[in-house]
């Protein structure tokens, strides 16, 4: 029986895949040319990590190598990524082609002798070359290695009126993969691969997913219930190693063998995904994440009171996107704002967060406090366990933000005040068996916090206060979120500076939508 694998090329005889033919189609017609006696493309296979490249260029190799008028290399370039030198890897990367294609000569040494090597009177027929993991080199090897092919593809330019065997080189196609600076954001001396002949692997669409799981049905006998292959796909939004990496919890390590996997199992899953399980995808947009200056970025995407454009070439959108940290939402055909690429990714950036700005949160009540108007054994007070909130954060704001990130107006991000939130319900919520979760249903602009205690669920859509038509659109916003959680009630926090008491008594007034039927209660916490 297949299994669901998150390491690494899958193996279509062990393991539950998408066969994704399309893209295939796709990619070896770009690398090998719409007419291949005219000649191949230089082109560029990318997507963030585990999105299925080395898979999709694997198939591609195969194919083409069942072609006798070319030869056709791929070669990782993975073990290359701690070395400086750039003629040490121009000579590493020249012998591995010699030694595959059992090539008499010439011998490569340096960096300004890589192109001899693709030389007509050297190869025995066109060559097809794939690198893998090319931008895991230095960047002086990246410009080296591109401007060498950049010099080869303008002469075969040159005689494009000879066929492709018969100019003076013989590099028919290149397909880079998994690379970003020579895509033209970083690399200022061009480069000829063209973008628009780029492939971009995107992730798996809902049917994919489902087609997977479907196997696994068939495959098994255990059923999936749907709500779990749902909820697999908005957490996961289709990425490819994070749809199997969930299927390989769910199939395999935390499998009762019931005869159905079902929502609880699902949450099970979840929960240690979030919290103790390491997973190296993710891992890998955590360390991105945190390095400045592309920290500022991340931090700011969690705001609410507006979404950030998408501008490619911007160079810390440019790093993000390409490492798979945010993604690209389209409103129409003209409007494109940053996002989260997924609720998963996104509560684990909340989570890393959250817990390096305020692992510690000092007291939260005097040991001998009565907290009854708070807390009893049956019920919560939402609005009282903010008025607490509000003045624990006033109480010890001096050295709780004390360090706190800023923006470059020395204002504190709008984030750090909704982790500092979560990370005090948490636990205050903790000794008395309550539990928070944080939830992003859009990806950008919205954030909500999901309390249960003793069987009851609590929802809290968390803003921060612009005007008076914002918060007029939020209580809106807030009742439809209500009423999707099937709550009669929700409360709306908004942070604000300083509020006066007419304000807070005119504001904080319960609303009652109508379309709706669910009530909203705001509340305003001033962050002093």
């Amino acid at each position: 029986m297949r299994k669901f694998s998150s390491y690494g090329p899958i193996d279509t005889d062990s393991h539950y895949h998408v066969p994704r033919t399309e893209l295939i189609d796709l990619a070896e017609t770009q690398v090998r040319g719409e007419n291949p006696a005219k000649g191949g493309h230089y082109i560029t296979i990318w997507s963030p990590r585990q999105a299925g490249k080395t898979w999709i260029m694997q198939n591609v190799l195969w194919r083409m190598q069942k072609d006798e008028r070319f030869d056709v290399l791929k070669i990782n370039l993975e073990h290359l990524k701690q070395e400086q030198e750039v003629d040490s890897i121009v000579q590493t990367i020249a012998q591995e082609i010699i030694d595959d294609l059992g090539l008499a000569h010439p011998t490569v040494q340096r960096l300004k002798e890589f192109s001899n090597i693709f030389k007509q009177d050297v190869l025995h027929k066109p060559l097809i070359l794939i690198l893998d993991e090319f931008d895991a080199l230095v960047p002086d090897a990246i410009s080296g290695i591109a401007g060498v092919f950049r010099n080869i593809h303008i002469k075969r330019c040159d005689q494009g009126h000879l066929p492709t065997g018969e100019r003076d080189y013989l590099l028919h196609g290149v397909a880079l993969i998994g690379v970003r600076a020579v895509l033209g954001v970083e690399n200022v001396t061009g480069s000829p691969f063209n973008i628009q002949r780029s492939v971009h692997i995107p992730n798996l669409t809902f049917d994919e997913v489902e087609s997977m799981f479907q196997w696994y049905e068939r495959e098994s006998g255990q059923r999936v219930e749907p709500e779990v292959i749902a909820q697999v796909f908005y957490e996961t939004q289709g990425q490819p190693g994070l749809v199997s990496w969930f299927g390989e919890l769910l199939a395999e390590t935390y499998n009762k063998h019931n005869p159905a996997i079902t929502l609880r199992d699902f949450e099970i899953v979840h929960s240690a995904a979030l919290n103790i399980l390491p997973n190296n995808n993710i891992l890998n947009i955590i360390s991105k994440a945190k390095q400045e200056p592309y920290r500022s970025l991340v931090l700011d995407m969690f705001q609410t009171t507006e979404k950030l454009p998408f501008r490619y070439d911007d160079p810390a959108t440019n790093f993000l996107y390409m490492n798979g940290v945010v993604a690209q939402e389209s409103v129409d055909e003209t409007t494109h704002y940053l996002k989260f690429p997924a609720p998963f990714v996104q509560k684990r950036l909340f989570n890393y967060f959250s817990n390096e700005l305020f692992r510690y949160v000092g007291r939260l009540y005097q040991p001998f406090e009565s907290l009854e108007d708070t807390i009893t054994d049956d019920s919560l007070h939402i609005p009282n366990l903010l008025r607490r909130y509000e003045r624990y954060l006033q109480e010890n704001r001096h050295w709780l933000l004390k360090d706190a990130p800023r923006r470059t107006d020395l204002r504190i991000y709008e984030a750090v005040y909704h982790f500092n939130l979560y990370m005090y319900l948490a636990r205050f919520l903790q000794s008395h068996r309550g539990q928070v979760f944080p939830e992003f249903p859009t990806g950008n602009g919205k954030i909500d916090l999901i309390i249960r205690y003793v069987g009851q669920m609590y929802g809290l859509e968390v803003k921060s206060y612009q005007n008076a038509f914002a918060y007029r659109e939020a209580l809106g916003q807030a009742a439809q979120y209500g009423k999707q959680l099937k709550l009669d009630e929700i409360t709306l926090v908004f942070f604000v500076e300083a509020i006066d008491a007419a304000s807070r008594t005119q504001y904080e007034a319960v609303y009652h939508d109508a379309e709706t039927g669910v009530t909203v209660r705001p509340v305003f916490v001033a962050t002093g």
